[in-house]
């Protein structure tokens, strides 16, 4: 990256305008050679070679490149998302920064003005694409404008050829065998520029489109071999920062996905989400008969530990809670912080009696723990649970059941796991 980086590098436009320069000094070379056997084949192909050809090939060049920016201009309002308006915009912006656009003033104008006003179009349609709308108009206009200056340009070009090619018809029999070196010097400067073109152009962005398409959050940052032309380096940087922009837009969804979800003081799930989760499990339960039980426990004198000790000390208690409660239970159990210092669990593929001694074992345990406060003072503080069986019943009557069980558990002195009266029953038969 830091050579990539240090390597001198050079603009697309000046590379091909230097290849068109030697070019021409080449060109000019043998056209020299031919002034000595014949002065008149000399003038008239000196000037359609050197200048008119030339000339109107920028012309039908710069012709294309006007009506493929008009094209792209009506595909950017055609559009039905925002990636091919991007798109759109993209091959605007490139064609308008084309040399032979930049070398004629007028089109070079036109063309700027149409850019900036698509790309002002395309930053009102991210915000609204219904703005869209308003704008095509006035690129109604402006669109009929760059058809008249296609229309100039190819006029122009065709008015540059007829006196020159008087001049060749009549000379192009005599310097027929002459020219046959500046046609091989042609084709030498064709094949150098389509092998310039690929390797330096067109390969990079294949592979740079390649990328593009694989481009994922799962996959590397996108590796790309040294260019010495910016414009490639430039897209290449940009797909790079692009990678990276998925990988922190992820990560920032995963964590406002987990902040959604969680409790913001005890990192157990909320009761939105728990409800979600537990209703689902309750009807897995339920479609293959399974067991499965659900649970409601608070802390003893908690609003004692508020007053007493303040609201710090009440938070202390309620993640030392949690964090006990996240070791003690298993993988596949759901908790959650139900409301203030109430907890509701679910525990999948468990009987009544088997969550009986799973929440026993947890109430001794966490009776027994010295929670450690703020101000150095340790507390121990016990819970009351209730539970009920879910295996033939709603969540919502599931969790009414195990409030009761949790009443009576807070009634007969608490520091104790309940079940209702009939579900006790059962057990002990």
């Amino acid at each position: 990256m830091a050579e990539q980086t240090s390597r001198q590098r050079f603009r697309a436009g000046q590379v091909f305008a230097l290849l068109a320069a030697s070019f021409a000094l080449l060109f000019g070379a043998i056209v020299a050679l031919l002034a000595l056997d014949q002065q008149e084949v000399l003038e008239a192909t000196g000037r359609l070679q050197q200048e008119t050809v030339p000339q109107i090939v920028r012309f039908q060049r710069l012709a294309r490149n006007i009506e493929q920016l008009r094209q792209e201009g009506e595909r950017l309002f055609a559009a039905d998302s925002p990636e091919a308006r991007q798109q759109a915009v993209f091959v605007v912006t490139l064609v308008a920064s084309h040399p032979s656009m930049i070398e004629h003033p007028q089109s070079a104008a036109l063309a700027r003005e149409a850019e900036n006003f698509l790309v002002q179009a395309n930053r009102q349609a991210i915000e609204d694409p219904a703005l869209l709308k308003k704008f095509y108009p006035e690129w109604g206009v402006l669109a009929n404008r760059l058809s008249l200056q296609v229309d100039d340009v190819l006029i122009q070009g065709v008015n540059l050829t007829t006196d020159d090619l008087t001049a060749v018809e009549r000379s192009m029999q005599d310097a027929r065998g002459k020219l046959l070196g500046a046609l091989l010097l042609v084709a030498l400067f064709l094949l150098l520029l389509i092998y310039l073109l690929r390797q330096y152009l067109i390969h990079p962005l294949q592979i740079i489109d390649r990328e593009l398409s694989d481009l994922s959050m799962e996959r590397p940052v996108p590796q790309f071999a040294a260019t010495p032309l910016a414009e490639i380096f430039s897209i290449e940087e940009a797909s790079k920062r692009l990678h990276a922009s998925l990988v922190d837009n992820e990560r920032a969804r995963l964590e406002m996905e987990s902040l959604a979800h969680r409790d913001e003081l005890t990192g157990l799930n909320n009761r939105r989400f728990f409800m979600a989760q537990a209703g689902a499990e309750l009807l897995r339960a339920h479609r293959y008969d399974r067991p499965v039980t659900v649970g409601m426990a608070d802390l003893d004198f908690f609003k004692r530990i508020n007053d007493t000790y303040g609201h710090a000390a009440g938070d202390v208690v309620l993640k030392t809670f949690a964090t006990l409660l996240l070791e003690s239970v298993r993988q596949t159990d759901l908790v959650c912080r139900y409301g203030g210092e109430e907890f509701a669990f679910v525990f999948p593929e468990s009987t009544l009696e088997e969550s009986l001694v799973l929440a026993e074992r947890f109430r001794q345990r966490f009776s027994e723990y010295d929670i450690r406060l703020p101000d150095g003072g340790v507390v121990r503080i016990t819970l009351s649970i209730g539970l009920a069986d879910a295996s033939q019943r709603s969540l919502e009557q599931a969790l009414n059941d195990a409030d009761e069980a949790l009443y009576d558990a807070k009634h007969q002195g608490r520091n104790r796991v309940m079940v209702t009266s009939s579900e006790k029953k059962a057990i002990q038969v």
